[in-house]
């Protein structure tokens, strides 16, 4: 997902550091943004929160970087 390495080097960020964030190897992110594999519901949403942006942007669905609003716990 091309997104995905885009949006990480934008924000200064390398590939551990996200792994670390979804509790993944170095190895599995990378095959997620080669899309070698596919990333799973859970962390697709992590993703999205923690760069505060949609799921729908970050899976190229949208070219809209502003999330949606969100539900109130």
């Amino acid at each position: 997902m091309e997104r995905l390495r885009d949006i990480r080097e934008d924000k200064d960020l390398k590939q551990s550091d996200l792994a670390q964030l979804l509790n993944v190897s170095q190895q599995t992110y990378s095959r997620y943004e080669n899309d070698e594999i596919s990333i799973d519901k859970d962390s697709l949403i992590k993703l999205a929160k923690y760069y505060n942006t949609s799921v729908d942007y970050l899976l190229e669905l949208t070219d809209e970087r502003n999330p949606y609003p969100r539900k109130k716990p």
